[in-house]
């Protein structure tokens, strides 16, 4: 493996927040204070081509980089926050709908965080109490 790309692919999992390059590219320089944000990026769009890690794109967003351990993603429609979720495993059931093998799947469930509705209540709660 490439210099550096193991310590980005750690990184990316000790991170455990979905983090942008940037994000990645700030924990790699605490160690490799010398470290460029190009070589942080060619190394997590190769760690993605080649499948260790798994890109998420959202439009409007930088790119998030995850592990690619089976799972799915919550994603606040407010505030971009991403939170992993766990459901059952829906490539049998696809496979069966579409009569063909697939490589794989991507489910993005878009919600409210409990945290932007509590905003958007006490935001109502103060406009409802304005006369």
């Amino acid at each position: 493996m490439p210099k550096y790309a193991e310590e980005i692919l750690a990184a990316v999992t000790e991170l455990q927040r979905h983090p942008t390059a940037e994000q990645v590219f700030m924990e790699m320089k605490k160690e490799h204070p010398s470290i460029a944000i190009g070589t942080v990026y060619k190394h997590l769009n190769a760690l993605a081509e080649e499948g260790l890690l798994h890109r998420i794109t959202e439009p409007g967003s930088p790119d998030r980089y995850d592990c690619t351990e089976r799972h799915d993603h919550l994603i606040c429609s407010r505030c971009g926050k991403i939170t992993d979720i766990c459901l059952r495993d829906l490539t049998e059931p696809i496979e069966n709908k579409l009569g063909q093998k697939i490589l794989s799947y991507d489910l993005r469930i878009r919600y409210i965080c409990p945290a932007c509705r509590e905003q958007e209540e006490k935001d109502h709660s103060i406009e409802g109490g304005k006369q």
